[in-house]
């Protein structure tokens, strides 16, 4: 069974920065594509950021586009966000989800079929 684990929230301030980690287990990285997700507490799960299985193609969110760096690891297995000049508004859960998608990949909920159980981020001064 798929497994993933997200670490390297927490509490930054406006403008700040943080490294997500997504820890894949029971699959490698060039078999399924990841995504990032997030979610505030009453709105619906948002997607970030996602990287291609089959090449390392990135995809942004308009919101997150110039700010936030998706990359992957091959040898450890492991996929990274990035997250720069944060702001209150990227406060939320964060998620990485995996799954079988196009090239380039979309963080698309139906596609993807594996999540973690997300870590916190927040942005407050």
């Amino acid at each position: 069974q798929v497994q993933l684990v997200e670490s390297g929230g927490g509490l930054v301030q406006p403008g700040g920065s943080l490294r997500l980690s997504c820890a894949a287990s029971r699959f490698t990285l060039d078999h399924y594509s990841i995504a990032w997700f997030r979610q505030v507490p009453g709105k619906e799960r948002e997607g970030v950021s996602c990287i291609s299985s089959s090449d390392g193609s990135t995809y942004y969110e308009d919101y997150v586009k110039g700010r936030f760096t998706i990359s992957r690891d091959i040898a450890k297995n492991t996929v990274y966000l990035q997250m720069n000049s944060l702001n209150p508004e990227d406060t939320a859960l964060y998620y990485c989800a995996a799954g079988v998608t196009t090239t380039p990949c979309y963080p698309v909920r139906p596609d993807f079929h594996s999540w973690g159980q997300g870590t916190q981020v927040t942005v407050s001064s």
